[in-house]
C-alpha cells in the first residue's frame, strides 16, 4: 500500500475513510466531499447566495431607491406599493433594506477578509523567522491588543467622519487581525521544523516563498473558518457602532443604522425595526452555519466528527 503523506495540504496517496482504495484525493477534495453531506453547509450557502443576489440585483428590479421619498405615504405600514412600509420621511423601507444589506455585506467582506489576510501574513512571518524579528512583531501585536479598538475609533473618527463606508471597512480590517495572527504564529512555529519546510529552506528558497508555498497552505483551514466568522463579526460590529453614532453615516444606509433608527418605534411601528433586524439575523445565521460546516469538514477532531 502506498505510504500516506500526513502533512496538511499534501496529496493523500493511500486509501482513507474519504478516499476509496485505488483513488487519489487531495485535502481540498476530501473537505468538499464532507461539505456536500453537511446540511448546514447547503442551508448557509444557499441563504448567503440569496442575500447577495438580493443586495446586488434587487435595487434594479424595484421601483424605489433608498433616497426616494413618497410624501403621500408617511409612516405607512407594509402594502402593495411599499412591501416593507415607509418611514417618517416617506422613504421606502424595502429599498433601504436592500441598500443597507449591500453596504453591510461590503463592509463585512472587506473588513473580514482584510483582517484574515493580515493575520495570515504577519502571524506566519513572525512564527517562521523567529528570533528578534518574532519578538518585535509579538510585542507590537500585544501592544495593539492592549489598546481598545473603540478608543482608536473615537480618536480617528473626526478625520473620516462623513467619508465613504469603505473607510469603516478598512478600519475593521486593520484592527481585527491581532488575535488570529497569534494563533497563526503558534501554528507556524510548529510547522517550520517539518521536513518539507526545512528542505525548502536548505535549498535556498527565500522566506516569502517558503511561507507562501508551505506555511500558508497548511494553515488555510483555520484561515477559511476565521474569514467566514470574521465577516459576520464585522457586520455585527458595524451595527454596534451605529448605536453609538460611529457607524455608517447618511446618505449611505446600513442595516445597523436602520435598526438603530427603528429601535425607538419597535413597538408602535414594528416594520421600521423588524425588517432590517430579520435581514441582519439572516446574514449572521448563514455565516455561522457556513463557519460551523467548514470547521467540521476541515477539523477531524471537531465535536460533530467525533460524534
Amino acid at each position: 500500500m502506498p505510504e500516506l503523506v500526513l502533512a496538511q495540504g499534501e496529496p493523500v496517496e493511500g486509501p482513507t475513510p474519504e478516499t476509496p482504495p485505488g483513488r487519489r484525493g487531495s485535502r481540498a477534495a476530501i473537505v468538499w466531499r464532507t461539505l456536500r453531506r453537511n446540511a448546514r453547509f447547503w442551508v448557509g450557502a444557499s441563504l448567503l447566495v440569496l442575500l447577495l443576489l438580493w443586495a446586488v440585483a434587487g435595487p434594479y428590479l424595484w421601483q424605489w431607491r433608498a433616497s426616494d421619498q413618497d410624501t403621500s405615504w408617511l409612516l405607512a405600514p407594509p402594502m402593495a406599493g411599499h412591501w416593507f412600509g415607509t418611514d417618517e420621511l416617506g422613504h421606502d423601507v424595502y429599498a433601504q433594506v436592500m441598500s443597507g444589506l449591500g453596504v453591510s455585506l461590503t463592509v463585512g467582506f472587506i473588513g473580514g477578509l482584510l483582517a484574515t489576510a493580515l493575520a495570515a501574513i504577519i502571524g506566519a512571518f513572525a512564527g517562521y523567522i523567529g528570533g528578534i524579528g518574532d519578538a518585535i512583531i509579538t510585542w507590537f501585536v500585544n501592544l495593539l491588543l492592549v489598546i481598545p479598538t473603540f478608543f482608536i475609533l473615537i480618536i480617528c473618527y473626526p478625520f473620516f467622519r462623513g467619508e465613504s463606508y469603505w473607510i469603516i471597512a478598512l478600519f475593521f480590517g486593520l484592527t481585527g487581525w491581532m488575535i488570529t495572527s497569534q494563533v497563526i504564529r503558534a501554528q507556524t512555529r510548529a510547522l517550520r521544523d517539518r521536513d518539507y519546510v526545512r528542505a525548502a529552506r536548505f535549498m535556498g528558497f527565500p522566506p516569502f516563498s517558503v511561507v507562501r508555498r508551505h506555511i500558508i497552505p497548511n494553515v488555510a483551514s483555520l484561515l477559511i473558518v476565521d474569514a467566514a466568522l470574521g465577516i459576520g463579526g464585522v457586520i455585527l460590529a458595524e451595527t454596534t457602532l451605529s448605536i453609538f453614532g460611529f457607524g455608517i453615516q447618511p446618505p449611505a444606509v446600513s442595516l445597523g443604522g436602520l435598526i438603530f433608527d427603528g429601535s425607538s418605534s419597535a413597538t408602535t411601528r414594528p416594520w421600521l425595526f423588524m425588517f432590517p433586524g430579520f435581514t441582519l439575523v439572516a446574514i449572521l445565521f448563514s455565516l455561522n452555519l457556513l463557519g460551523d460546516a467548514l470547521r467540521d469538514a476541515i477539523d477531524p477532531t471537531s465535536g460533530a466528527n467525533r460524534g
